[in-house]
């Protein structure tokens, strides 16, 4: 009978439970977690570089068979007991599949941007949940890639299973510096567009977005910063006719693909 690990204290488990709660730690490792099979059945099909999948004894039953399938060779497994899946787990009904996966290298703008391609720039975002949906949306959207400057990490576990298995598919940068930033756009000849909150902004309906075309969305409370909305090419809004005057940034974000996938 295989071994069910039941100890909190064994070093997998710790090493799961530590890059699943630090950024530092996953930057260190070199490492971020997975949970959930559909999750990592995409992470094992995209070839994404698990190292590590460790089951519980209800999931080694439901669907260890098909998880088993794919190429494990470069793959360590391990099997849980069914209560230490529940105290590693950060959902409320887990399925009791987890992995380690290696973070990949990091991508600059230049590594993603090509001419005539549409890209969604995701500036201060905090919340890891709109950043997830983000990337999901732009995926089943086809946006050709998304850029996260100053925002939340995108290898936490909430930014990671928002994605529902998009991040492994979607081209993804991450460029901090708002100068470095604004550069490689203008190398590729990128039209930036700041989504705001502004009378004076042009209708998003009256756009065009031909060419190269880079929508920036800002922090969920407080939007794009001035100076960041005034070095883009135009500012544009979305036009309501309801009695609030913004949207959660997530579904704002979701029209502009949209208009941009148009």
């Amino acid at each position: 009978m295989e071994n069910i690990i039941t100890s909190k204290d064994n070093p997998t488990v710790k090493l799961y439970q530590r890059l699943s709660s630090s950024k530092k730690e996953r930057l260190q490792y070199g490492l971020f977690v997975l949970e959930g099979q559909r999750i990592v059945e995409d992470a094992l099909r995209e070839e994404s570089g698990i190292t590590q999948l460790i089951l519980t004894q209800k999931a080694q039953e439901r669907f260890g068979e098909e998880l088993l399938q794919a190429d494990l060779r470069s793959t360590k497994t391990i099997v849980i007991s069914n209560e230490l899946g529940n105290r590693i787990a950060s959902t409320d009904t887990t399925q009791g599949v987890f992995a380690m996966c290696r973070i990949p290298v990091q991508r600059r703008v230049r590594d993603i941007v090509k001419s005539g391609g549409k890209y969604l720039v995701l500036f201060g975002l905090q919340d890891p949940g709109n950043v997830g949906m983000m990337i999901r949306t732009a995926d089943a959207l086809g946006i050709d890639g998304v850029v996260l400057s100053g925002s939340c990490d995108l290898y936490s576990p909430k930014v990671i299973r928002s994605t529902m298995g998009s991040v492994f598919r979607m081209k993804i940068a991450i460029e901090n510096d708002a100068d470095a930033l604004f550069s490689e756009l203008d190398d590729v000849g990128a039209v930036t567009s700041a989504a705001v909150i502004d009378k004076d902004a042009v209708l998003v309906t009256d756009c065009g977005f031909e060419g190269t075309q880079a929508v920036f969305i800002g922090n969920e409370g407080n939007g794009l910063p001035h100076d960041i909305a005034h070095r883009c090419t135009r500012r544009i809004i979305i036009p309501m006719h309801g009695n609030i005057n913004s949207l959660n940034a997530a579904m704002a974000a979701g029209i502009l693909m949209w208009e941009l996938s148009k």
